[in-house]
């Protein structure tokens, strides 16, 4: 299961919509990994200025992994995130994201080509 959803989220799901600050907070909740690495993502490249920050290490175990990689391919939660940090996030493989600043466009259009992707590959990471 990709969250743990407390009772009245899910009650306020079945009348209608639910914002996203309750969404972004079940997110936080229910998938802690994933929500560091990215709101220390978002500090780092909130600091520096630079276009983006991303991560080079590896999940520290298979349910840190499995956060991340729920977090990540549910459009759902990666639209609140990125709405809620007011960024952009890309994925490469099972730790490598990165936190874009909206306006970076070519940045991020750099990270996410098919070059970037053979280039990240490493052996370590055939089975991550």
């Amino acid at each position: 299961m990709s969250l743990t959803v407390p009772n009245d989220l899910l009650d306020q799901a079945r009348a209608g919509e639910i914002d996203d600050a309750a969404f972004v907070a079940c997110v936080r909740d229910s998938l802690p990994y994933a929500w560091s690495v990215i709101s220390e993502l978002v500090q780092q490249r909130d600091s520096s200025g630079a276009e983006f920050a991303d991560n080079h290490v590896p999940p520290p175990s298979e349910e840190a992994r499995g956060q991340l990689l729920r977090c990540l391919a549910s459009d759902a939660m990666r639209g609140a995130l990125e709405r809620h940090f007011g960024v952009r996030l890309a994925f490469q493989n099972c730790h490598r994201v990165a936190v874009f600043d909206p306006a970076a466009t070519e940045a991020l259009r750099d990270f996410v080509t098919p070059r970037a992707q053979i280039l990240n590959q490493q052996p370590e990471l055939v089975d991550c």
